[in-house]
């Protein structure tokens, strides 16, 4: 690999124009198939082997008229007068004339008469293309109400889809602060643009091998999002390292391609170990035992694999065209050469001399931000955590004040007539009725074909709260005969919550295990490997704890735009675990990779880690505020899932980079000594050979070119 990728670097630099130019053919034809061929991502949102998709299938089967997506339409006077009949039969006729629309419900009325609310079932799923994320045709049929002076607020499926896309304001806030840090770091534009354009050159060929996906299989519309603030972030950090350490090779004398050609050779293996370990979190999604965690694990492979491919040509490209441009104008005035990063080193230098105390603190630290973990609860996102200016959550609240809190989340009881006798649905529906927690249970609804019917229940409870759940855990244990099953929404989320919970334990088995055995293969030490999991596990606890800390127990909610606490969302942990645990690992890769080259070079342990930290420091602080700012930028978009997810991977990002890697690391690294690189004789002869930081490629202060053989087309 080292040869490859030195030759790799070397030909890029040497023939820069010939390289962009591949990379804007590949783009102009990955865009170009994608608006061919490409699909659009929609939902799958079954959840197969529980008992709401039992519930849901019969229902299918036995009513496949009633499929469709369903809305809620409500219509409220902020006077307090009763709405005119008029003015809603009128929006029931034009509802009724939208486009796919099967049948508009008898209108319910509010004791008072203020609020009305209208059920409008469609011929096809939300997840059709025809509807998904549509709001306008339901907005133009209340026109003439709202003209009239009627508040008029929407909830159901369609409108929840339309608040799904994201703003994009989240995107151009990281990229612009991103590119500012970049300034600050290198002190050059034309150092401080390139890993935003690397970004953005592998995003866009990425984006276009998302739509290609989405032609295959079902992508979910928010696995796009993830992958572009996934790939934003780490596609920025590699081409961060790239240059980082071409920059030194030119400090030290080396001539521009010979720069880049190392460069591509040393950090470019660091890029390749770190994707890998990014790859395998995000293959562990799959575990998850939902299809929409699949395609948020394939999208954002998609993504990084994109930038780093990237990265490993684009930037070697683009700096044999800037030359010397990429050092600040002072340097280049002064032919200084003066390399390292004495902050960091006299950091090392000083966690070193006294390494257990700051272990003892770093670790306190940690375990302190992760103890409001124990009051994690998990349920998914809904309406009721969105902004109050949303028309979803006026719906919401609207529903709750006028019918009772439960009518935003109904039950379905689904009854299969071959398990149930039909003369048995009135005691049924009297049995349900008398349940503690049930506010009202409306008449069984038959199939045409006489083989299930339904009647649904409204809870007393909203369908985020705790009662809520051990109502529906009640009615299933306690209450309801085989062949009876509940399903509606509400049933299907806190099955969802049930599966996730169960299945984190496998995402992280697998995850941690899998980049255990990559980090042992990279730096062959067991040691090093076993203590870099512990590490991102303890750094991803403590983000989890202030997630808890804001969005549950109010915190700074406010500072994401949140006027109440939220439970967290149960699509959160496993997909955050898995994305900051890769992360993660493309620190612990970047810093070990310095080390161990210190380390084979001179065998002194202490030194080092100095040595090794004192050369990455910089670059991983930088490379840290740069995550930070991507996703905190997504934070502010308005779906709560972007805002949990983004806030989440900030702070085990900004943890993971402080507190982790300038701490806990180089602390613990100094009481183990040479105990770090401890491989048994017997693994040794076991594992290949995979350094991440060959011996040939450690003294970049040695201004000879390589013994390699030529690059392809350097002559």
């Amino acid at each position: 690999m080292t040869r490859m990728l030195y030759r790799l670097g070397g030909a890029a630099a040497a023939h820069p124009w010939r390289t962009l130019a591949i990379w804007v053919v590949v783009a102009a034809l990955a865009t170009g198939l994608a608006g061919a061929a490409g699909g659009t991502p929609q939902d799958d949102w079954n959840v197969p082997g529980t008992a709401s998709q039992a519930g849901t299938d019969l229902l299918r089967e036995e009513f496949p008229a009633a499929s469709g997506a369903v809305d809620r339409v409500v219509v409220h006077d902020p006077d307090g007068d009763a709405v005119a009949a008029d003015e809603v039969a009128g929006l029931r006729d034009r509802l009724a004339d939208l486009p796919h629309v099967l049948e508009v419900f008898p209108p319910r009325v509010s004791e008072d008469g203020a609020t009305v609310l209208i059920e409008v079932r469609y011929d096809v799923p939300v997840t059709d293309a025809a509807i998904f994320g549509d709001l306008a045709p339901l907005e133009d049929a209340a026109a003439p109400a709202v003209d009239a002076g009627l508040q008029v607020a929407f909830g159901g499926e369609v409108p929840d889809s339309a608040g799904l896309a994201p703003g994009g304001a989240g995107e151009v806030i990281g990229v612009v602060v991103a590119l500012l840090l970049l300034v600050l770091t290198f002190g050059s534009v034309v150092a401080a643009g390139l890993p935003i354009l690397v970004a953005l050159l592998g995003l866009g060929v990425g984006s276009a091998g998302v739509l290609l996906l989405a032609a295959v299989i079902d992508v979910s519309t928010s696995a796009p999002t993830v992958a572009t603030m996934v790939a934003l972030g780490v596609g920025i950090d590699y081409a961060l390292l790239l240059v980082t350490r071409h920059v030194e090779g030119l400090r030290a004398g080396l001539s521009v391609r010979e720069a880049a050609a190392r460069s591509t050779a040393t950090a470019g293996r660091s890029v390749v170990f770190a994707g890998s370990t990014v790859l395998v979190s995000l293959m562990g999604l799959g575990l998850a035992g939902l299809q929409t965690y699949a395609t948020f694990g394939l999208a954002t492979a998609i993504g990084v694999i994109s930038v780093m491919a990237a990265a490993l040509t684009v930037v070697p490209a683009v700096l044999g065209l800037a030359g010397p441009r990429v050092l600040p104008r002072k340097v280049r005035r002064h032919a200084e050469t003066a390399s390292g990063t004495p902050l960091a080193a006299r950091w090392a230098e000083r966690v070193g001399r006294r390494p257990l105390p700051w272990a003892l603190g770093a670790l306190l630290l940690l375990l302190a931000l992760a103890a409001p973990v124990t009051d994690l609860r998990l349920w998914p996102a809904d309406v009721s955590a969105q902004p109050v200016e949303s028309t979803t959550r006026q719906a919401h609240d609207l529903i709750a004040d006028a019918f009772g809190p439960g009518a935003n989340g109904p039950f379905l009881v689904a009854v299969d007539l071959d398990a149930v006798p039909a003369d048995r649905l009135a005691d049924l529906r009297a049995d349900l009725a008398a349940v503690p927690g049930v506010a009202g249970v409306g008449e069984p609804v038959v199939s045409p074909t006489g083989g299930a019917a339904v009647l649904v229940l409204e809870p007393t409870t909203e369908p985020a709260d705790e009662a809520t759940t051990e109502l529906l855990a009640h009615l299933r244990a306690d209450v309801l005969p085989d062949g009876v099953y509940v399903t509606g929404q509400t049933p299907v989320l806190a099955d969802i919550t049930d599966l996730l919970d169960e299945r984190i334990w496998v995402v992280i088995a697998f995850v941690v295990g899998v980049s255990v055995l990559l980090l042992t293969l990279a730096f062959r030490s067991p040691v090093v490997a076993l203590k870099a999991a512990v590490m991102n596990l303890l750094s991803i606890g403590a983000a989890y704890g202030v997630m808890v800390a804001v969005f549950s127990w109010g915190w700074g909610r406010e500072l994401f735009g949140l006027d109440q606490t939220v439970p967290i969302s149960s699509w959160v942990p496993i997909l955050m675990f898995a994305v900051a645990f890769g992360l993660s690992m493309d620190y612990e890769v970047f810093l070990l990779g310095r080390v161990r080259e210190e380390w084979r070079r001179t065998g002194d342990p202490h030194a080092s880690v100095v040595a090794g930290l004192a050369s990455t420091g910089r670059l991983i602080t930088a490379a840290a505020a740069i995550m930070v700012a991507v996703f905190l930028g997504f934070a502010t978009e308005g779906d709560l899932i972007l805002k949990q997810v983004g806030a989440g991977l900030a702070v085990a990002t900004l943890v993971d980079a402080t507190v982790v890697r300038m701490v806990l690391v180089p602390a613990t690294m100094a009481l183990l000594g040479r105990w770090n690189w401890w491989l048994p004789g017997w693994l040794d002869r076991l594992l290949p050979h995979l350094d991440v930081e060959p011996p040939a490629l450690a003294a970049i202060d040695d201004r000879t070119p390589l013994e390699l053989p030529e690059p392809v087309g350097a002559r």
